[in-house]
């Protein structure tokens, strides 16, 4: 069910961000950078407030460019966007607070950051970790480089959360899911990091009814209706992610996983650069009888 406090929730940390200047400050890797592209190291303020960092990836030539937005996975590190993406797209891989990088003065655990603070929303990490991706979507939007009308992201459940309330995005892409339905996923598996979750509700059975309301704020589920780009999907069950699609309607479209990497990888890469009008660019070598 969607929580009664979610639009205040949201709301209230828009107003949090709107709040507090970002305050860039970018700096060349000389090493990172290539003949394809110039790599820069981005600092930005987040609620908090908080510094948080960022890879930035602008291609040389004349402008402007597509983009593409990297919300940050579930772990300490977050590493350069690809070669490929790199030479063709305006590139920004976030890292959230706690993160490599962004890990001064909070330094994230792993396992445990999906438990933290969470029997109390205003307190739950997740609140200022999906803060951070808003800050970095509000300055890849914003950046003189980037071609407004082709500006794509990807990632897990904060790609979708991002995409829901910052406008700009035409395309999002999901290759990874760990908020949807969480509540419920948590009974059927005890892979981590969803296990996580289990961990804490062993050791403190009275929060399940609190932690349930925190998760459900963060369900992309209920930020679906808010989203106008185009969603591709990729997913291992969509029986499973049908009430996430039923909510997305014609926005989605599915894309089921093989698990082969060059396969999937490749197929993902064809559909987003046609949405952003780019050459196709595979990431792994042909086989010889190729």
């Amino acid at each position: 069910m969607r929580p009664p406090n979610f639009d205040g929730y949201w709301e209230n940390i828009d107003a949090e961000l709107e709040a507090i200047p970002a305050r860039p400050l970018i700096e060349e890797i000389p090493l990172r950078s290539n003949e394809h592209a110039i790599l820069y190291g981005l600092r930005l303020t987040s609620i908090g407030p908080y510094r948080i960092f960022g890879y930035l990836s602008v291609p040389r030539g004349e402008g402007p460019f597509p983009a593409l937005y990297l919300t940050p996975w579930y772990g300490s590190v977050n590493h350069i966007p690809d070669y490929n993406d790199r030479m063709r797209y305006v590139c920004l891989q976030i890292m959230h607070r706690g993160q490599r990088l962004a890990d001064q003065p909070y330094s994230a655990a792993y396992p445990g950051l999906l438990t933290e603070g969470i029997d109390d929303p205003e307190q739950y990490a997740f609140r200022g970790i999906a803060a951070d991706c808003l800050r970095g979507a509000e300055y890849l939007l914003s950046h003189p480089a980037v071609d407004t009308g082709r500006v794509a992201i990807q990632g897990d459940d904060l790609a979708l959360i991002v995409a829901a309330r910052r406008g700009g995005f035409g395309t999002v892409v999901i290759d990874d899911l760990l908020f949807y339905r969480l509540a419920e996923a948590r009974a059927t598996t005890s892979a981590y990091p969803i296990e996580e979750v289990n961990d804490y509700l062993r050791a403190n059975p009275d929060d399940q009814d609190d932690v349930e309301a925190t998760l459900a704020l963060f369900d992309p589920l209920y930020h679906a209706a808010s989203i106008d780009a185009h969603v591709i999907l990729a997913v291992d069950d969509d029986e499973w992610c049908d009430p996430l699609l039923d909510e997305l309607g014609d926005r989605a479209e599915v894309y089921r996983l093989t698990h082969r990497g060059r396969t999937d990888n490749d197929e993902l890469d064809r559909r987003l650069a046609a949405r952003l009008g780019a050459p196709v660019m595979s990431r792994f070598a042909r086989a010889y009888r190729d």
